[in-house]
């Protein structure tokens, strides 16, 4: 470097600087005014001077920058020579302008002394780049101020589906929730969201935050196989379901003391190892969600074999013989043709004094009352009907209808025959077996906090290719058989009930237990979601409802807050009680917050 003069113009920390004094160090003036002792390495010269006063270094026209860089075409310079070239002069004004244009890398690059100039082409891409880049930081800038305002607009979208793939669980850290000092988890991402007012509470994050899919499936259908079928239209039969049922699997006749279970016939389509059956086991289960189902096949099926959406449906159907105690004697499996007529609980319920449903009324009871004598344990805890809808959560409670628990009866009675039915012939099957360690007095409570004490105390059903008691259910061999549509084993167990019918080849243990690992992790992630996604659409809809007012029951006494049982939401709550409160009382209840993301409803007695 040269030695600077008195009054020269130098770099000092990327800032211009003018020497005042000159000695072993120098003396220099900065443009705020402050006068410094620095070393001479610690500077860098810029132009001999003088330099009169900092404000002569801005007053300068813009130059012939792109002309320069024309003339140079590649070739090195240096910086006085390159003032010239673009100013017309080297003056400290000039020598100052080429330094920033040095620094600021888009036409020059280099040290004052070997500068060299990148091609226009170039400069034009760098330019742009630089602009796209200067464009970005402006609008995350923006977005940060809006953000920490609490709001934001449309020009957020790219910012705000960062926060949206934490909330669903797609990615685990996000620079947006960093920069506003948020936690980097789920919930709190849902909660900034609901702050932005970009989600409400009609967004339900469960369903891709559990990873479960809500596209249905698209595979094609094949043609039902031409076999014979037993004709049994012309018994009356009867789809028993909720009003809005869409798909209806399953139906009752009577003949005599014979009670016939019909199920949709779905593996009369859905062969083993079929493309539909790989893809019904990858989904486990149907998604019931209050927003939407999405069906575990494809929504055809549905329509081709849903019993009474045709006037003629094919059926695998349950003959069961029962005697007077009302105990499956005998079971008859046989591929058929029904007739259905479609009818709500409410409307069965009407007719229970009418024949068949009279006769099928008796025998289910008996056949619950034989389950009770065997130890079957037996929970009646409220439930209810969730449904969303135009921005609107609904919650009714389900009434405790006799036609409701007639159904449920023939579909126990009907899966208990059928695995039956496998031991007797040795097939391979996939059984649904329980074991409970409570005592027999304790198996039928008669309050909400014993019978909800009860449910905890309850170990989780298991399948498996080997059968075993069902204890909660108080049979001595189970199996589900009643629901192939939405539920994956079902289908197993028809496919198997098929092939022995027609002679055809049987799946084997091991292909048994394939399928039950299978099913069940596909049916964890469908239970899960549907479990989170009932819980946030409760919270919901008190979220809907701020001066909800209503009735809990305890059902368990714990400090420093006890649970209660809130029946009309089928909701357990964390409540504060007095020490007095008794089991099973009934507590006036309001609602005082929520929190949305974590799911948390929270309640005051009074």
């Amino acid at each position: 470097m040269k030695i600077p003069q008195q009054h020269s113009l130098v770099l000092y920390k990327n800032g211009p600087a003018r020497i005042t004094q000159i000695g072993e160090k120098l003396e220099i003036e900065l443009e705020d005014g402050r006068l410094l002792r620095v070393r001479p390495k610690d500077v860098l010269l810029l132009h001999p001077g003088p330099v009169r006063g900092f404000s002569e270094l801005n007053a300068l026209s813009p130059g012939e920058v792109e002309a320069a860089c024309e003339l140079l075409d590649g070739e090195s310079t240096t910086l006085s020579e390159l003032a010239e070239l673009i100013f017309g002069a080297y003056t400290p004004a000039t020598a100052w302008a080429t330094w920033r244009l040095l620094d600021e890398g888009l036409y020059f690059q280099g040290v004052p002394e070997a500068i060299s100039t990148r091609p226009l082409a170039e400069v034009a891409q760098e330019r742009a780049a630089r602009e796209a880049k200067a464009a970005e930081r402006e609008a995350w800038t923006g977005f940060l101020n809006r953000a920490r305002a609490g709001r934001c607009s449309a020009e957020d979208a790219v910012f705000l589906r960062e926060i949206e793939e934490v909330a669903w669980g797609q990615r685990e850290q996000s620079r947006v929730l960093q920069a506003l000092d948020c936690h980097q988890n789920p919930e709190s991402a849902h909660a900034l969201l609901l702050r932005l007012k970009y989600w409400d509470e009609m967004v339900n994050p469960y369903p891709q935050r559990v990873g479960v899919s809500l596209i249905a499936s698209a595979t094609e259908l094949p043609e039902l196989p031409e076999e014979p079928r037993l004709d049994l239209t012309g018994l009356a039969a009867y789809a028993i379901d909720d009003e809005d049922n869409l798909d209806p699997d399953d139906a009752l006749s009577l003949e005599g003391n014979r009670l016939w279970v019909h199920v949709a016939d779905v593996a009369a389509l859905v062969p083993p190892d079929s493309p539909l059956d790989l893809e019904a086991r990858g989904r486990g289960a149907t998604l019931y969600l209050p927003e939407t189902t999405v069906p575990m096949l494809p929504e055809a099926m549905i329509g081709r074999l849903g019993l009474g959406l045709s006037d003629i449906s094919p059926a695998l159907s349950f003959g069961l013989d029962l005697d007077d105690a009302g105990a499956v004697s005998d079971v008859e499996i046989v591929p058929s043709w029904v007739r259905v007529q479609r009818l709500s609980y409410e409307e069965v319920e009407q007719r229970l004094d009418q024949e068949p449903f009279r006769q099928m009324d008796e025998s289910t009871l008996r056949h619950r009352a034989l389950r009770r004598a065997n130890r079957a344990v037996f929970i009646d805890l409220p439930e209810v009907k969730m449904h969303v809808a135009n921005g609107r959560v609904s919650i009714r409670p389900l009434p405790r209808l006799r036609s409701r628990l007639l159904v449920a009866e023939a579909m126990l009675m009907a899966g208990a025959a059928a695995a039956r039915f496998a031991l007797e012939h040795e097939l391979s099957f996939p059984f649904a077996t329980q074991e409970v360690v409570v005592d027999a007095s304790e198996r039928a409570p008669s309050g909400l906090a014993a019978m909800y004490a009860l449910r905890r105390s309850l170990r989780p059903r298991q399948y498996s290719s080997q059968p075993g008691p069902h204890g909660g259910l108080g049979l001595e061999v189970y199996a589900q058989v009643t629901s192939p549509l939405r539920r994956y084993l079902d289908l197993v167990a028809h496919q198997q009930l098929r092939q022995f019918l027609r002679g055809g080849p049987l799946l084997d243990t091991q292909a048994i237990v394939e399928r039950v690992g299978a099913a069940e992790a596909a049916a964890v992630g469908v239970r899960r979601t549907e479990r989170l996604s009932r819980a946030h659409w409760t919270a919901a809809y008190l979220q809907q409802h701020p001066g909800w007012r209503g009735e809990g029951i305890l059902v368990e006494k714990r400090s420093p807050r006890s649970t209660v049982l809130v029946p009309a939401l089928a909701l357990e709550a964390r409540v504060k009680v007095a020490a007095d409160v008794a089991l099973d009382q009934v507590l006036p209840l309001r609602l005082t917050g929520i929190e949305l993301p974590a799911r948390e409803t929270y309640f005051k007695v009074g």
